[in-house]
């Protein structure tokens, strides 16, 4: 089993928990803003997901498995929706697309 550790990040668990995107410099414009997009998506839900490691329940002190699973549902749901709007997407975008030529 290989191990592969990238400034405190083990990569071997993002692929486990996320599927990364797959980024073709080749494709169309709108294609390759989708595919930077996503990966931007999976950069907000790893943050997000660090975040809410130590996150308590406020309402109760029991750990409820649906409600951890409705959180991660959620950060999910909100990276997408996020994704486009931090600048990670972009920068990628602009390099792929400069490449590309």
């Amino acid at each position: 089993m290989s191990y592969y550790s990238t400034n405190g990040l083990d990569m071997s668990s993002i692929s486990q928990q996320h599927t990364i995107p797959k980024i073709d410099p080749k494709a169309e414009d709108s294609e390759l803003r989708a595919q930077t997009d996503a990966f931007e998506s999976i950069i907000i839900k790893m943050v997000m997901d660090n975040a809410a490691k130590n996150d308590k329940n406020l309402f109760s002190d029991q750990n409820d498995p649906g409600d951890k699973i409705y959180k991660s549902m959620y950060r999910d749901e909100l990276s997408k929706a996020s994704a486009g709007g931090f600048g990670f997407s972009q920068m990628l975008y602009d390099f792929l697309s400069e490449k590309a030529k």
